[in-house]
């Protein structure tokens, strides 16, 4: 039996008979080489615990390189080692636990008070049309005004006790939790609000499955901020008539130029600072773990 040769319809495929070859298929142009096995990272990498003390401990090393080479007048800034020496004293007296258990107390209210205000004033602002416009406008007019410029004001109110300190403290965490939260929550697809009311939940169910999980990313943005806030505003509270307290055991050294007890009270700044984002980011990790994002 004779093969047939296939034959092409115009404007068709072309037709095959049995055991006739197929079409040669038409040249493609070469393309670039692709290399295979290897991928192209473009991510931060793996983290390294205690990652984040490298850049402290360079920082040390550099200033106590600098104190020993004599490039550093210590009448301008003491040495590391005046410094610990300067700090085993004030622990030995025990003045310097004093002071931090007093600005520990001091940033702790300010801090609890001013999360709560904020997160209640973000809820209420961003689930609902009327307290948007009564609460926003105010906040924002706040956030522009430094706690600073308030101070006068606070001190006519209030007088110079401890109510004002804390009060300073928590305007200013009260601001930072209220815009992150406010942000997060009204950003929160309207899909799942009318899921929920498909759903006929009720304004609790709503806010525990859908507004908490949605806005609580910008609720821990808006703690970080507010913890770096409290203590912020406990410098400046601790340095205006204050009789106790880190900020006035420094006031106190500036006025007998002790810079060595001024950097003993800088690093307990910077030191509970450091400690309270760490342990910030852990909550936010261990609380946020089915997140997959760039900080690991």
């Amino acid at each position: 039996m004779t093969d047939l040769l296939p034959t092409a319809r115009t404007g068709g495929p072309a037709v095959l008979t049995k055991g006739a070859a197929p079409p040669a298929a038409p040249p493609q142009e070469p393309g670039p080489p692709v290399a295979r096995g290897t991928r192209r990272r473009l991510g931060p990498g793996r983290s390294l615990p205690f990652g984040r003390l490298i850049g402290p401990a360079l920082l040390i090393a550099l200033w106590w390189a600098a104190s020993a080479s004599g490039y550093l007048d210590p009448r301008i800034l003491s040495g590391p080692g005046s410094v610990i020496s300067t700090a085993s004293d004030l622990v030995a007296t025990g003045r310097l636990q004093d002071n931090v258990l007093i600005s520990l107390q001091r940033a702790g209210l300010g801090l609890f008070f001013g999360v709560v205000s904020g997160v209640v004033l973000a809820v209420a602002a961003g689930l609902s049309r009327s307290g948007e416009y009564l609460i926003d406008g105010p906040l924002q007019i706040k956030r522009a005004i430094p706690s600073l410029a308030m101070l006068p004001l606070l001190i006519l109110w209030l007088g110079i006790g401890e109510e004002m300190k804390v009060t300073v403290i928590a305007l200013g965490v009260a601001v930072s939790m209220y815009i992150n939260t406010f942000a997060f929550l009204t950003s929160i697809d309207s899909r799942y609000v009318e899921l929920a009311e498909g759903l006929d939940l009720s304004r609790a169910q709503f806010i525990r499955k859908v507004v908490v999980p949605g806005s609580l990313p910008g609720f821990f943005v808006g703690l970080r901020l507010g913890v770096t806030s409290s203590w912020v505003g406990l410098i400046v509270v601790e340095q205006i008539n204050a009789t106790s307290g880190i900020g006035y055991m420094m006031f106190q050294a500036q006025q007998y130029a002790q810079s060595d007890v001024i950097i003993v009270g800088l690093v307990a700044y910077g030191i509970f600072g450091f400690a309270s984002d760490a342990a910030v980011r852990a909550i936010e990790r261990r609380a946020l773990s089915w997140r997959r994002t760039l900080a690991g």
